[in-house]
């Protein structure tokens, strides 16, 4: 047996004999003011040890933490429970689109009045963009996102071109990766925010990815440019 589990072991057997002690001897805490007082608990008069102040007062304390804690989270809740409401309807509105053009509009409509962001929709080339689509170079989805990221948010000022004309309102960003069409052309669906903490590295970006899959879905409705 190690020094380590043979010290735990004495460990466990002195506790056990002291419990046993106390057992068989309940007077020894309870004939004892000092010790009692030291444990926050306290006699009545029907002889039952009864919580004392110092033994309420944690308890009040961790109540209030308990309380604190579940407020933050149902706050945290309610306000998931919004951002997907409020990424539905627009996904509705988005599937109404009845040309390239339109989505571009739309979504970049939803963005303010939902969201308070911008929103642009790039596509590389070869051929032609969308009426109202940014065109990107070939290769520049990787080399914005990175090789084969699906996304990327945070403070961002090499993408800022994205956002050509407003770059003045944008201070952190919101990347999707795009493949539109059979052929999967390679594409960006990007929001920008006034606010420098609105998107960073550590945020999760599901409901981006899902508004990403409907534009994809909504665009191939009509044929590539």
């Amino acid at each position: 047996m190690s020094d380590v589990l043979r010290a735990e072991s004495h460990e466990q057997a002195r506790d056990q004999a002291i419990r046993a002690f106390l057992r068989s001897r309940p007077e020894f805490v309870h004939d004892d003011p000092e010790l009692m007082q030291a444990l926050g608990v306290r006699p009545d008069v029907a002889n039952v040890v009864e919580f004392g102040p110092a033994a309420i007062s944690r308890v009040s304390r961790a109540h209030r933490q308990e309380s604190k804690v579940r407020r933050r989270l149902e706050r945290v809740a309610r306000a998931n429970l919004e951002a997907q409401s409020q990424v539905h309807a627009a996904a509705l509105d988005l599937i109404g689109a009845v040309s390239h053009a339109d989505l571009s509009d739309r979504l970049d409509a939803l963005a303010r009045q939902r969201f308070g962001l911008c929103a642009v929709i790039a596509l590389e080339g070869p051929d032609h963009v969308p009426a109202g689509w940014r065109a990107l170079a070939e290769g520049q989805c990787d080399l914005v996102l990175g090789p084969g990221a699906a996304a990327r948010l945070g403070q961002l000022p090499t993408a800022l071109g994205l956002f050509a004309g407003l770059e003045a309102e944008v201070e952190s960003l919101a990347l999707i990766r795009l493949a539109v069409w059979p052929a999967g052309r390679k594409g960006i669906l990007a929001f920008g925010a006034s606010a420098p903490d609105a998107f960073s590295a550590d945020m999760g970006h599901e409901l981006i990815d899902f508004l990403a899959r409907v534009v994809e879905r909504t665009a191939e409705r009509w044929p590539a440019p």
